[in-house]
């Protein structure tokens, strides 16, 4: 596997999609229009409007670059062909925190789709990297930059 594979979900797949050719349409319409009627404004040496634009313009072409380069090393995780009996990226995993006593829900997903607002991690993070290939009943420490945590694996599921 190539060291900068992508993991997404099929939704995910699609989302970084539809935001490229978005960006590549819309929003090279949108920053050409910017920037032709900064140009309206005269003398371009002393024209922020226009030094404004032409940044918004390089930061987008830049992302552009960046969701291709990301989709060109895209696997799409087939929720069937999950395990349940082992901790792999597309994962839900039920933990117990010996910490701070509580359980957690987390899933296992690929950086581009990682939020952990929404409990789900990047397969790239330590706790993430920790808990693959785990099975339930195992003990995972994880060193973050608080300390140690310890996570009892209580359930694995797609």
């Amino acid at each position: 596997m190539p060291a900068n594979q992508t993991f997404l979900t099929a939704e995910g797949y699609k989302k970084l999609v539809e935001e490229l050719n978005t960006l590549r349409t819309t929003g090279r319409e949108q920053i050409a229009e910017r920037i032709k009627e900064a140009r309206s404004f005269g003398d371009l040496s002393e024209n922020a409007e226009y030094d404004e634009a032409m940044n918004e313009q390089a930061i987008m072409e830049a992302k552009i670059t960046r969701l291709e380069e990301e989709l060109k090393n895209v696997q799409i995780l087939d929720t069937e062909e999950l395990r349940t009996d082992v901790i792999g990226v597309g994962s839900y995993v039920t933990v117990y925190d010996r910490s701070f006593e509580e359980e957690l829900v987390f899933q296992i997903i690929g950086k581009a789709q990682a939020n952990p607002e929404e409990n789900r991690i990047s397969d790239e993070s330590p706790v993430g990297k920790a808990l693959l290939g785990h099975m339930a009943g195992d003990l995972v420490e994880v060193e973050a930059p608080s300390g140690t945590i310890t996570f009892e694996i209580r359930q694995i599921s797609k």
